[in-house]
Parts: C-alpha cells; sequence; structure tokens
C-alpha cells in the first residue's frame, strides 16, 4: 500500500489532535511532511512535530508536489476557499468542522451577526456550498468531513445497535457545551459565521442526522429534515464584570445560547442545545429513544475515572479535562480523549479513504446537510417561525 503524504495548513489546538492521531494509523504508511500558517509559531509546531517543510502561505502548501492529502484546520472563513484551492490542485481534502458559513459580503452593514437576515444568509449559504460541492465532484478527489462524534465509540455503539434491533428512533437529544471559547474569532460571526450552535452544536447535529440514516438504511426507508425551529441569545450579556470570572465567551454579533429542534419527515423529533456559559468542562452527549429502548452516549463527562483532589498545586502536570476551570473536588477525568471523542478513527478511515480510494464515513452530503439545517435555524430563529425544508 502506498504512503500517504499529508499537509497541514494551521498549528492550533485541532491540528494538536489531529497530529496526535496521525502518529497512532495502523497499516498504512503516513507522513505528515509539511504544515503551513502565517505566525511564527508554525516554525516550533514543525520542529516538535518532527515536520520537514514549513510554508507561510496555503498557496505553497497546495503547490508541494509531495503532499497527497491537504488537512484543513483553520478558521471556518477560509474553509470554503481552500477546499477548492487544494482539490484543483488535485489533492485529497480533510476539512475540520464547519464545511461553511456566511461570513459577508460588500456593502453588508457590521457586525453582520445583527444586521444581515439569517433568510438571507440561509440562501447564500447554500449557494455558495452547492458551487464547493460541484468544484469537488469535477476533481474526482476525496473529500473527508473531520466530524469527530460520528466516529466516537459511544456513537459508533449506538449505530451499532441500531443495525441490529432495526428499531424506531422516536426522539434524540444532543448537546455539547462549555463555558467558552478563547478564540477572538469565536464572538464574531464575519468570522466563524454563526456561536455557539454552528461552532459547537454542529457536532451533535451532524451525529442526529447521521444516526437518523442509520435507521433509514436498516428499516429500508427514506427519512429526511421536514422542518425546524430554532431559539438564541446571548444569556450571559446580563452579568457584570465581576461575574464573568469563569464565562469565556464575550459575544459581539453571535450567541452564546442556541436550541435546534427538528422535525423529520417520519413525524419524529431531535433537539440540539449548545451554551457558551455552562461551567464544569466539556459536555458532549447524544441521547437516542427508540421503539424498542434508550441508548445513552455520555462522550464527555463520563465516569470511566472520578477524582476527588485537595491540592491544585500538586495536579499542575495533570490534564484533567478540557474546559474545567479546576482540578481539585470531584471531577470526571476524561481518558484517553482522542479515542473517546473520535478522532483516532476518524484519521484512521481517512487514511484507509486516501490510500485506497473509496468514501469515508463522514462525507459531503453530512457536511452540507449539517450546515443546511443550522442556517434553517438561525433563519427560524430570527423570524420566530417554523421553516419547512
Amino acid at each position: 500500500m502506498k504512503k500517504v503524504r499529508v499537509g497541514l495548513a494551521g498549528c492550533g489546538f485541532v491540528s494538536e489532535l489531529h497530529m496526535y492521531a496521525y502518529r497512532r494509523v495502523y497499516g498504512i504508511d503516513v507522513e505528515v511532511n509539511a504544515v503551513a500558517a502565517r505566525g511564527d509559531h508554525v516554525v516550533e509546531f514543525a520542529k516538535r512535530h518532527g515536520i520537514l517543510a514549513t510554508y507561510r502561505s496555503f498557496a505553497e502548501l497546495v503547490a508541494d508536489r509531495d503532499i497527497d492529502v491537504i488537512d484543513i484546520c483553520t478558521p471556518p472563513n477560509l474553509h470554503a476557499s481552500m477546499i477548492v484551492e487544494a482539490m484543483r490542485a488535485a489533492k485529497h481534502v480533510i476539512c475540520e468542522k464547519p464545511f461553511a458559513g456566511y461570513f459577508g459580503r460588500e456593502g453588508d452593514k457590521a457586525p453582520i451577526g445583527k444586521h444581515v437576515a439569517k433568510a438571507l444568509m440561509y440562501e447564500r449559504v447554500c449557494e455558495e456550498m452547492a458551487k464547493t460541492a460541484a468544484a469537488i465532484k469535477e476533481t474526482g478527489k476525496l473529500f473527508m468531513y473531520a466530524e469527530d462524534w460520528v466516529y466516537a465509540p459511544a456513537v459508533t455503539k449506538t449505530a451499532e445497535v441500531l443495525r441490529a434491533t432495526k428499531d424506531k428512533i422516536l426522539f434524540m437529544k444532543g448537546e455539547e457545551s462549555h463555558s467558552g471559547s478563547h478564540a477572538a474569532h469565536a464572538a464574531q460571526w464575519a468570522m466563524t459565521g454563526g456561536g455557539s450552535l454552528i461552532r459547537m452544536g454542529c457536532h451533535p447535529l451532524s451525529a442526529v442526522l447521521f444516526l437518523k440514516q442509520v435507521e433509514a438504511k436498516a428499516r429500508g426507508e427514506s427519512i429526511r429534515v421536514a422542518s425546524v425551529t430554532c431559539d438564541v441569545g446571548h444569556v450571559a450579556a446580563c452579568l457584570k464584570p465581576d461575574e464573568r470570572a469563569y464565562i469565556k465567551a464575550n459575544p459581539v454579533d453571535v450567541e452564546d445560547w442556541g436550541t435546534l429542534t427538528l422535525t423529520f419527515s417520519d413525524g419524529t423529533k431531535a433537539t440540539i442545545f449548545s451554551g457558551d456559559m455552562i461551567m464544569g468542562g466539556v459536555r458532549n452527549l447524544i441521547e437516542t429513544y427508540t421503539s424498542g429502548g434508550s441508548l445513552f452516549a455520555n462522550i464527555t463527562p463520563n465516569t470511566h475515572l472520578m477524582s476527588y483532589q485537595t491540592n491544585e498545586e500538586k495536579l499542575a502536570s495533570v490534564y484533567i479535562t478540557e474546559k474545567v476551570d479546576r482540578k481539585t473536588g470531584w471531577q470526571y477525568v476524561c481518558l484517553e480523549e482522542e479515542w473517546t471523542r473520535g478522532y483516532l478513527q476518524e484519521i484512521q478511515d481517512f487514511m484507509e479513504c486516501a490510500a485506497t480510494g473509496r468514501q469515508p464515513l463522514s462525507d459531503l452530503a453530512l457536511a452540507q446537510e449539517t450546515i443546511r439545517v443550522n442556517y434553517a435555524g438561525y433563519w427560524a430563529a430570527d423570524e420566530g417561525r417554523r421553516v419547512k425544508l
């Protein structure tokens, strides 16, 4: 089997997770041989991970003839153009979430999250996704959507049970929440394409869409999203500065709280919640209620290891879990986080796809549908009504 040569675009938090996974791919010869980023930190990143080539522009990375796969780990507003540029250069592409978004056009009043109608955003995002998807298909190269929840063991086991039982999913409830992103771009619609609902809620939304299609295939049915309702808000805006000690999010024109409800064509329901003001670490949860049982996927927190400690200083070098503000007291310790959250399995699947040419489990169709439904939700919230799809 041939060697798969990878080039990373970006060297932030997600790139670190992907590097951890690349080093653990089995059965395929994988080499990350280049990384591109504008800041000086790219040099230190490359040195730490033993990456030979560093570039300061995406164009240089794409032009590298010794790269088979471009892994895009950049802010969302760069994704669409990078996907097309890389694929037209005959590279397979891995792209982090979200696949697309509305980031503003000439003439938009700033900040766009407060002034541009969400119905218009929905229309323009769908148009852009259609163009991007057409460009992808023209190249004949693989597009791999880096949605780790689809690969998380708790979700893949849920899918296994659904395939075996062929039970009808009546309701699903998904959540990703935490105390807010430190990244400045997360506060601005023009950089991120929305707030907590798209930045974090995209994960449980993709999982819900994926599991509903697992059910449909197992039962020989055709199921689609028929309509959505949604509510969003900036709930932490009511806090005084001295009350915000543990909340990192400080939105400019995006939501820090959102709930999205899907009604499927078979009459069943799913609700997605995401908040940037939730204490206690990252919550990655999906509950599935079927005609024959219930399945609770507690990705994080879970009870693999519970800890009660009293000395914060002694724990300085110990990782507990993401987004906790302290390590003392009772804690849910996340073991093998990259495995628990699906990053290892995701990259394994993508490298097998790159080596063999098969399609990934997390694909273009899932990427597009996640964004379409999410933006339909923003539209519904903006106009205070149900949006039919």
